[in-house]
């Protein structure tokens, strides 16, 4: 992102306090995130990164600090952006297809819509559900998906209001690792066509270096950003790419640096010299 440009996502010297816990979920966050960035965080439980995301999506509120879109302070949820989380909260009473519009037809309920603009939301669905590879399965019932295509369906139905901003909370934890693979390279190819900022928190190091941009690795107690990495590897990534040498070695970097800041790394190490004396 060049100096003399806006970020798209703005946070500075951002705090985040949990008064009846005391405890101190985020401290002292500064980073900028570009238009049309993917950008991923990973780090230990508890380092606030979802924290982080659901402030950024006006779901949780900042103690102290600044958090700005487009240089406007974020007072709570908005248009331009769209969350999809882990477990992906379809209406069971409604079909696929169904799902995908709801949020477009609450808000026809609210605002004047022509005929023009139904007719431009249908093919937008219709577009939508071709880039997730759902029209064999327009009419189905969510339980009768499985749990990759129910995502894919979320997916869609966050990206149908042509959102700037969508911010994902570990969306494909739930997923087997085959699933989980054909989800990578579906949401890259969503970023390409899509071209909205994508934040994007996992516990999964390997997926955060395959989808990233950047890696912003968080330490806990209190949570805040430790490391920012450049991923180096452009914009054509193949699933081989995960078996390449300088993969492997951000990989191992990023995951001893988080054992590091988690207190892990002196956990391993008493654990190791305990399994080495005789008994």
């Amino acid at each position: 992102m060049s100096l003399n440009t806006t970020p798209k996502i703005a946070v500075r010297e951002l705090f985040k306090r949990y008064e009846g816990a005391s405890v101190n979920a985020l401290e002292q966050v500064n980073l900028d995130i570009g238009a049309n960035e993917f950008v991923t965080f990973v780090g230990a439980s508890g380092c606030g990164k979802s924290t982080l995301l659901r402030t950024i999506g006006g779901l949780e509120t900042h103690s102290a600090g600044e958090l700005l879109i487009d240089g406007r302070p974020v007072n709570g949820p908005g248009i331009d952006r769209a969350m999809v989380f882990q477990h992906y909260s379809l209406y069971p009473w409604m079909t696929v297809m169904q799902n995908i519009k709801f949020c477009r037809q609450l808000k026809a309920h609210t605002q004047d819509i022509t005929s023009s603009d139904v007719e431009a939301a249908s093919g937008r669905a219709d577009a939508l559900l071709r880039l997730m590879g759902l029209t064999p399965v327009a009419d189905a019932w969510p339980n009768q998906l499985s749990g990759g295509m129910q995502q894919r369906v979320a997916i869609a139905r966050a990206l149908m209001g042509r959102p700037e901003i969508v911010l994902m909370d570990e969306p494909f934890g739930a997923l087997d690792a085959q699933t989980r693979e054909v989800m990578h390279d579906l949401i890259r190819h969503v970023h390409r066509l899509e071209k909205a900022t994508i934040v994007f928190v996992t516990h999964d190091v390997e997926e955060a270096l395959y989808l990233g941009q950047r890696v912003v690795l968080m330490a806990p107690r209190p949570g805040r950003i430790d490391t920012v990495y450049e991923v180096p590897f452009g914009d054509q990534r193949t699933q081989d790419l995960k078996h390449a040498p300088e993969f492997l070695r951000m990989k191992r970097d990023i995951l001893d640096r988080i054992r590091e800041t988690s207190g892990m790394k002196t956990d391993l190490e008493q654990l190791q010299r305990l399994s080495a004396t005789p008994a």
